[in-house]
């Protein structure tokens, strides 16, 4: 059954779409959220969009702000969880309840147009395995992030060069039910470590098309004038080299 909406009433400022999941969903949009009040009604509507039989998947950790009451009441399957787990965990919760025969992945932080999602879910309806986002971050300067310089160095020492630093860490992107079962839900909490056993295991990775979501994320708590997230994230690549080295 294809998704339906309706109008529903909330408080006199607010109204919200509701959405219906579809029965048997082709797409699930897995998206975990961390108090996402302020942008997460626009990316469940786009979420919605995606494909006519779709499904979307909110993964709420630790959320206190009201985000959850926003899913819940636009339709959302919604999994909340008192403490706020892992970064990326998420994920690996969404894939292992999701119906569908892609998943897609995204955030409740960045709103992100259903149009610029669907040549992901094209390109896994047409064979491919994991179909990653061609941005891969500013590298024409004189000292290039950490986490972009990562992403790069791992696809290439996994011998995919031309992938260059498209990488499952960064949203959106998407995956066949092939991909899940061979990669194994839990790894999708490190997305480095997941891109390292789809290339290991030979799947079909491509990079799609290009979301610039460099200028979409919010700007994030910084410890001391540092991204709280680069050293996560860094160490989610060491991991998966890590992963590497051990393989027979």
């Amino acid at each position: 059954m294809a998704m339906r909406r309706k109008r529903v009433r909330s408080s006199p400022k607010k109204r919200l779409i509701r959405f219906t999941n579809a029965d048997n969903p082709v797409v699930s949009v897995i998206i975990p959220i961390y108090n996402e009040r302020r942008t997460l009604a626009a990316v469940l509507q786009q979420a919605f969009r995606v494909h006519p039989l779709t499904e979307v998947l909110v993964i709420a950790n630790g959320s206190t702000d009201g985000s959850i009451d926003i899913a819940r009441r636009m339709g959302a399957r919604v999994f909340a969880y008192p403490r706020k787990f892992g970064h990326d965990v998420g994920r690996s919760v969404g894939a292992n309840v999701a119906r569908g025969s892609i998943l897609l992945f995204t955030d409740g932080d960045i709103v992100i147009p259903a149009t610029k999602m669907k040549p992901l879910i094209k390109a896994v309806e047409q064979g491919v395995d994991v179909a990653l986002n061609a941005y891969i971050g500013p590298t024409k300067k004189l000292q290039v992030h950490r986490v972009v310089l990562a992403k790069h160095a791992l696809n290439y020492l996994l011998g995919r060069p031309e992938l260059k630093g498209s990488s499952m860490t960064a949203i959106p992107h998407a995956i066949s039910r092939k991909a899940l079962e061979e990669i194994g839900a839990e790894a999708l909490s490190i997305p480095p470590k997941a891109q390292a056993i789809a290339i290991h295991k030979g799947l079909r990775i491509e990079r799609v098309n290009r979301i610039n979501v460099g200028v979409k994320n919010p700007r994030r708590r910084r410890s001391n004038g540092a991204d709280p997230l680069t050293n996560i994230i860094v160490g989610d690549h060491i991991e998966a080299l890590h992963w590497v080295i051990e393989q027979p």
